[in-house]
């Protein structure tokens, strides 16, 4: 998605959450990859690992890896051999992505990259770049051949890095030049969040706007130079060709060596100010005019005419629709609520949600959440399905509750694995029918596509509700949304409300249907523990707040696949691709499936997850925590050191994991009566006090955080009889109350009550009183007289969870 940037009018580009402007004349709609090749789903997005046999390459298999990539020194006789047998091993019908083929179908080109799992790394597989993978390899060989290296950073279903791809990557004239004079190297930002956010810093430090492909220069020492985001192949405008800035590059680093050297010592030093984070200079815990502030400012920035704060193209994530709603639960302030609902109302009718399959697209390239950036990410898709269900509990709204379903059901059907777990993305590009490549042609319509599916009479009724036009809204199609309410268009078309519901419904299974049978998107099949934690959470809450158990169930499968597969001595590891689990785990993998462990053990019981949630906690406080500064850093202690240690304090597309862990804390402190927990909260609030002070909207979910810290804390217990008896039954006032600032215990009598009062001191003598299912309402642990009667329970409820000051 092109944007303008705001320096000196030149074109940036974004696939990530780094920019705002106005979009570029050409448009930001539906902009079309224009690859000359088909996209195939590759090895990697079908969850195949590069798995190297310990038996030695045939000579016809390593005859089909060149010696040496174009203009590259030969390749190591033993890498060669595993990228032979790695080539060899895959399936008959295995379809390179690459222009570059043999008569039969074959790569020209094969390089370090088809050893490695992530899909982002195996989409350059055979690049005829000499890529290599992060590692001291890549920098040992810069060293010994006195070469700058060059670090391209993305991730895998993001468009502009498929475009330099298609542009430079794949183009031997242009590999040949890297190969000749740099070291290159291959980082999927989604697997190394680390590695981005030091060197997404460096091009900050430089200046320049930062957004992916990340395109940064460094010295064999690790340090940067110089750095970029997406070049074209030749000059544009200001923005220079990609050639003209390899060849600048390097003749800056040969020829001014000085200089290089001390500005890139400069940056560094830039890096490690930046990414060292905030720190506590007294202990203070920030008191509740930081959320007059934070609603203050919200409201000056905000759109009051689509929602969302006032920008050309929008992010959900930009607007602390959490936070508001909390802020009106305990203050009443009407503006919260209206800005959070106007905001929620928009999203759902516009294109940025998928009208027909459910979930959420990436971002909106208009200010109407008409157009969007058709990416669709777990983690956006995770924080919509909570935020909605929320506003569902605290307005009574069912249309929010719709949505929070049908995005959960969206991940259900096309983002879950077989096992459970879940899947990181779905591309924006996908196959017309001429078999080229553009960004969003899954997903929209023309009115004579739908006229052949739905027949005549039903597609009258849809192309008047979604908005469909002969001229289309993106580039002579359709991204279809709701500019008008059920009641208007049915008067328009002469039917009942009921009717008009009916033949939607109809509309829609035709649609989506039709849709299954087009060229779907590539799907990104890495498993990533903090994204899956976040989704954990959110099917775990509408398993409580809707009494659905299959929701239970995928949260509970997911959890028990990721403490199964993807721990190993008790540490995490981040990334779950071809059948193993590798690379560092980070402070947000922790944090957001602590999160999700709490929220799973609320409704499904089962001890294992609060033990579990117990000793992740042990591990990040042992090897993640700033002992001087307070609060947590990104990586563990005993990771290999970067330019900077990076201590997350501002959130962005996901929250920062130092604002997950501060309520994580609290409500762990709540339910296993441990003021150890409690204790850590101080040096963390202590340690972001003045950035809430200063600027309170960028860390809106530690806001969440404070609001639970500040406000009336309640714990709940439900004790049910061995037939669970009237469980349901008390459960129905929770399940319709929004009531975050609480934290829930079920128990089943017998042995899973004994079991559970171990970990949690709220079950200790508690009991299901003449067998009937019994709740206790505490506070502080001091608890009111149980009840087994729901309505009064709902009492005691509205009670404890009224907070109007």
């Amino acid at each position: 998605m092109r944007v303008r940037g705001e320096q000196q009018g030149e074109e940036s580009v974004i696939c990530g959450e780094r920019h705002s402007g106005p979009p570029s004349a050409s448009g930001a709609l539906l902009a079309a990859a224009r690859f000359a090749r088909v996209l195939i789903v590759v090895l990697a997005f079908v969850g195949l690992a590069a798995r190297v046999p310990a038996e030695e390459p045939s000579a016809a298999a390593l005859a089909r890896v060149p010696e040496a990539l174009p203009s590259a020194p030969p390749l190591p006789p033993a890498v060669r051999k595993q990228i032979a047998l790695a080539l060899a091993s895959r399936p008959a019908d295995y379809a390179p992505r690459t222009r570059n083929l043999r008569p039969d179908g074959s790569p020209e080109y094969s390089n370090r990259l088809l050893l490695e799992t992530s899909p982002y790394l195996q989409q350059h597989a055979h690049n005829p770049v000499n890529w290599y993978p992060w590692g001291d390899e890549a920098f040992a060989d810069a060293r010994r051949l006195g070469r700058p290296v060059l670090v391209s950073i993305g991730y895998a279903t993001c468009h502009w890095c498929h475009v330099m791809e298609d542009e430079s990557f794949d183009n031997v004239s242009t590999a040949s030049y890297l190969n000749e004079h740099f070291i290159s190297i291959k980082v999927d930002r989604e697997a190394r969040p680390d590695l981005d956010a030091v060197y997404m810093a460096a091009v900050d430090a430089m200046g320049v706007d930062g957004g992916w492909p990340l395109n940064v220069w460094l010295t064999p020492d690790r340090e940067p130079f110089f750095g970029g985001t997406y070049f074209p192949p030749s000059a544009v405008g200001k923005r220079p060709g990609f050639l003209d800035v390899l060849r600048s590059v390097y003749d800056a680093y040969t020829k001014d060596a000085e200089g290089v050297a001390a500005r890139s010592k400069k940056i560094a030093g830039a890096i490690q100010q930046e990414l060292a984070g905030e720190s506590a200079e007294q202990t203070r815990i920030p008191d509740r005019s930081v959320f007059d502030l934070a609603l203050a400012r919200t409201a000056q920035a905000a759109d009051r005419e689509w929602g969302g704060i006032r920008a050309p193209v929008k992010f959900p994530s930009t607007v602390p629709l959490r936070f508001l709603l909390r802020h009106y639960r305990r203050t009443g302030a009407k503006d919260a609520l209206a800005l959070a609902t106007l905001t929620l109302e928009k999203m759902a009718a516009g294109g940025i949600y998928d009208q027909i399959g459910g979930g959420f697209h990436r971002y909106s390239t208009d200010a109407q959440w008409l157009v969007p950036h058709f990416e669709k990410m777990l983690y956006d898709n995770a924080q919509l399905a909570v935020v909605y269900l929320e506003a569902a509990q605290l307005t009574g709204r069912a249309d929010f509750a719709a949505i929070s379903r049908s995005t959960l059901d969206f991940v259900l059907r096309e983002m879950t694995a077989t096992e459970g777990v879940f899947y990181s993305a779905l591309d924006a590009d996908s196959l017309t029918e001429e078999g080229d490549t553009r960004e969003g042609w899954f997903y929209t319509w023309t009115p004579a596509e739908i006229d052949s599916v739905l027949g005549a009479d039903l597609a009258r009724i849809a192309t008047a509700y979604y908005g469909v036009t002969p001229s289309g809204n993106a580039e002579g199609r359709n991204v279809l949304h709701v500019s008008h309410s059920r009641e208007a268009v049915a008067a328009e078309l002469g039917m009942s409300v009921q009717a008009l519901d009916s033949a939607l419904a109809r509309a829609r299974a035709g649609l989506y249907e039709a849709r299954g049978r087009r060229s779907w998107p590539l799907r990104d099949t890495k498993v990533l523990v903090g994204w899956n934690g976040l989704m954990i959470s959110a099917f775990a809450r509408a398993g409580l707040a809707f009494g659905e158990p299959r929701y239970v169930n995928a949260a509970a499968r997911a959890a028990g696949f990721i403490l199964d597969e993807m721990q190993q001595d008790g540490v995490l590891r981040r990334v779950y691709q071809g059948g193993r689990a590798d690379g560092p785990a980070f402070l947000e993998d922790y944090a957001f499936l602590i999160a999700g462990l709490l929220d799973l053990y609320e409704i499904d019981s089962q001890p294992r997850w609060l033990r579990a949630a117990i000793a992740l906690q042990a591990t990040l406080d042992g090897h993640y925590t700033d002992a001087l500064g307070g609060g947590y850093f990104r990586t563990a202690d005993n990771a290999k050191a970067l330019l900077a240690r990076e201590k997350p304090s501002r959130d962005g597309a996901i929250p920062s994991g130092n604002s997950v862990e501060a309520l994580n804390l609290l409500r762990l402190a709540e339910l296993t009566g441990d003021s150890q927990y409690t204790d850590s909260t101080i040096p963390l609030f202590s340690a972001f006090s003045d950035l809430m002070d200063r600027q309170p909207e960028v860390v809106a979910e530690m806001l969440l955080a404070l609001d639970f810290e500040l406000g009336k804390r309640v714990e709940i217990a439900v004790i049910a009889p061995p037939d669970r008896k009237g469980l349901d039954a008390m459960l129905a006032p929770l399940r319709a109350t929004f009531f975050p600032n609480r934290v829930l215990v079920v128990a089943v009598e017998g042995e899973q009550l004994e079991s559970q009062a171990d970990s949690s001191p709220l079950l200790s003598d508690r009991i299901a009183r003449d067998g009937q299912t019994t709740v206790y309402v505490c506070q502080n642990y001091v608890c009111g007289f149980p009840t087994a009667d729901p309505a009064t329970f709902a009492k005691q409820l509205a009670a404890a969870a009224s907070e109007k000051n």
